[in-house]
């Protein structure tokens, strides 16, 4: 069986999540460099079978699209390109990035680790992952 990924795209970082094979869990995975990206999901895909890849799209509270909105069109174009066999979608992050720092803070986590970015970002990307889930009543 196949997993799902979840991707937050940053211009800088870009947090990763994946689900289990079941599609039962979502986990944080991994921060990377922008820049680094494809080669990581290339790697990845080496050694695990995805198929279906969600990426947060930027909206703003009303819906309209943020500036960065045209980067992340750009770079599902390059990925589905790269792997036409998986299927990719946007899918809202409105909000992700507020309710990530919320379950770190809630976890009890000290200060240090409540301002790490990266971790922000793992988590947005699960959290975007898992909207999806639940907006297909996997979840």
């Amino acid at each position: 069986m196949a997993r799902w990924m979840g991707i937050d795209y940053g211009n800088k970082k870009t947090g990763i999540a994946v689900t289990d094979p079941l599609k039962i869990i979502t986990t944080a995975l991994d921060t990377v460099a922008t820049h680094t990206l494809l080669e990581y999901i290339s790697n990845y895909l080496k050694e695990e079978e995805v198929e279906l890849i969600v990426i947060g799209e930027p909206l703003h509270p009303d819906g309209t699209p943020l500036p960065q909105h045209a980067n992340i069109i750009g770079f599902s174009r390059k990925l589905q390109k790269a792997y036409p066999e998986i299927e990719i979608v946007l899918h809202d992050e409105r909000y992700t990035t507020i309710e990530a720092r919320e379950i770190i803070r809630n976890s009890g986590a000290k200060k240090k680790k409540r301002q790490d970015k990266a971790l922000v970002d793992r988590i947005s990307a699960a959290l975007i992952l898992e909207h999806y889930m639940q907006s297909k009543g996997l979840f």
